[in-house]
């Protein structure tokens, strides 16, 4: 074999060695069934045309990729942004070494979470017994300040009841009676990751606010979202506010978190919203989300509580942060700074810059809903065309909302919105409606192969890029290098069509 201790190669050319390729063959001829060549490339070629484009947006008893995971890792990621918390997912190890290899695939980070390694025995039984062990290690091993629970499909399927199950936890001295132990359950068979989180979100104010008396102040919250950018965008937002002089409480900030420096010090716990400040958060004067769908029912639970409640769609460029900044300013009673106003104005000057090169491109934007508004948005302003956008956990509402952002721009008249559809739907839209780039995460570097349209990484999860998470793309800044990262997949697209000495290099390129 051609591996050894003189010759380690990496997994990609190790592949392409003569012994794993006949392998790969004789699995194939042997185990697969494999039809023919030619049979395969005619399906292949079918599944380009307009008539396999309609069987596949009517299909409705398959999902195939769905751009999207489930409610569990979403609650895994809006704990990790909670001082010193410990994340306890009431399920299978299989399932929690899935939302820590997501999450830390994704920020090239440790990425803590424990199970209660529910079995074949507790999915009979119950798993009370688990969460009764497992909250005493979690407890005695990690020394958390806070364990926050959620659910997996097994527990949700037989009926386990957390709070009760907690309760008893605490009765048995699992933990201490007084520790905090929020939990939110989390069927991983309905909804999607945004679900997840506001799930967890709410029954982390629920826990800390319900003994409370709230005692209204001039403060404002501010939840960011499931937000893959967060390392980047949660100091940009904290920059931003800091200069306008801003009173806040950023609730779940895990930007230290999946940003921990290489020192020679583990850090197991770094950063995070501190518990006293979840506390006083209930005194605020109003909580503004970043993402409305990533906090639907938290936003209704701070309303019910006498807040004001705002939500946006992810405000990123000019527009997007404008509204998020308006507001701030309207309820903090302050004057937007010049530094900031100078700010915009120079990410207005760099698209007016580049808009010969921008204006008319066409796009297909996938992703959360709130993501897929924001950055269709912004396309609009670059005087783009989006001209499909799809969001698999993206509802009837959100379409709606979709096609009156379309609607106010003339750029916006041939858009489509695909609420509900995968990326095998994308496939067909890509080859029967071609544009000219895909704006999405990791999981459309297949589409690009498949179908030659380039991609541009915007969105979670980012798995074989490395470091897009340490950038803003929210707020002027943020919207500058969003505006830099699409004019270079432009110019990388255009280098490549003009590369044949003598024959598509008719013209002197090197300036832009």
């Amino acid at each position: 074999m051609p591996q050894s201790a003189d010759q380690v190669l990496d997994h990609a050319p190790l592949f392409r060695q003569p012994e794993y390729q006949e392998m790969f063959a004789r699995k194939r001829e042997q185990f697969e069934c494999p039809a023919s060549s030619e049979a395969v490339e005619a399906q292949r070629e079918y599944a380009k045309t307009w008539e396999y484009r309609e069987k596949n947006l009517a299909r409705e008893a398959l999902v195939v990729n769905p751009a999207k995971a489930c409610q569990p890792l979403g609650a895994v990621f809006a704990a990790a942004g909670f001082e010193r918390t410990m994340s306890f997912v009431h399920g299978s190890q299989g399932c929690v070494a899935y939302y820590r290899s997501h999450l830390s695939r994704h920020f090239k980070e440790p990425s803590s979470a424990v199970s209660s390694s529910m079995t074949e025995d507790a999915a009979v039984f119950g798993g009370l017994n688990n969460m009764i062990d497992g909250l005493a290690n979690t407890y005695s091993l990690y020394k958390p300040k806070m364990i926050a629970v959620s659910t997996t499909c097994m527990a949700e399927v037989i009926g386990d009841d957390l709070q009760a199950f907690i309760q008893n936890a605490k009765n048995k001295g699992s933990v201490p009676k007084d520790f905090d132990v929020p939990f939110a359950h989390t069927p991983a068979f309905v909804g999607s990751h945004v679900d997840g989180y506001d799930h967890m979100i709410k029954g982390i104010l629920e826990h800390f606010w319900e003994e409370r008396t709230r005692q209204a102040g001039t403060r404002i919250n501010i939840i960011p979202g499931m937000d893959g950018f967060c390392v980047g965008n949660n100091r940009e937002l904290k920059r931003l506010l800091g200069l306008i002089g801003v009173d806040y409480t950023l609730i779940q900030d895990a930007s230290d978190t999946y940003d921990t420096p290489s020192d020679g010090e583990f850090r197991m716990y770094a950063g995070g919203t501190t518990l006293e400040e979840v506390a006083a958060a209930q005194d605020a004067k109003a909580t503004l989300s970043l993402q409305k769908y990533c906090t639907r029912k938290t936003l209704d639970y701070c309303a019910e509580q006498g807040q004001e409640v705002h939500a946006f769609h992810y405000p990123l460029g000019v527009r997007g942060t404008d509204e998020f900044l308006l507001k701030v300013s309207e309820l903090a009673g302050v004057e937007i700074p010049e530094e900031v106003t100078m700010e915009r104005g120079r990410l207005i000057d760099a698209m007016a810059d580049s808009q010969s090169w921008l204006h008319g491109k066409k796009y297909a934007i996938f992703g959360d809903p709130d993501v897929v508004y924001g950055l269709a948005r912004f396309i609009l302003d670059t005087g783009g065309e989006p001209i499909h956008c799809l969001a698999t956990n993206g509802n009837k509402t959100w379409e709606e909302e979709m096609q009156a952002l379309l609607a106010s721009s003339p750029f916006g008249a041939s858009g489509q919105v695909w609420a509900g559809k995968d990326l095998w739907h994308l496939r067909s839209l890509l080859f029967t409606e071609p544009v000219d780039f895909v704006l999405g995460n990791s999981y459309a570097k297949y589409l690009e192969r498949d179908t030659g349209t380039p991609l541009i990484r915007t969105a979670f999860p980012i798995f074989d890029r490395h470091h897009h998470h340490r950038f803003a793309i929210m707020g002027y800044q943020g919207g500058l290098r969003l505006l830099t990262t699409i004019l270079d997949k432009i110019f990388d697209k255009l280098d490549q069509e003009t590369i044949a000495l003598a024959k598509t290099d008719s013209s002197f390129d090197l300036t832009r």
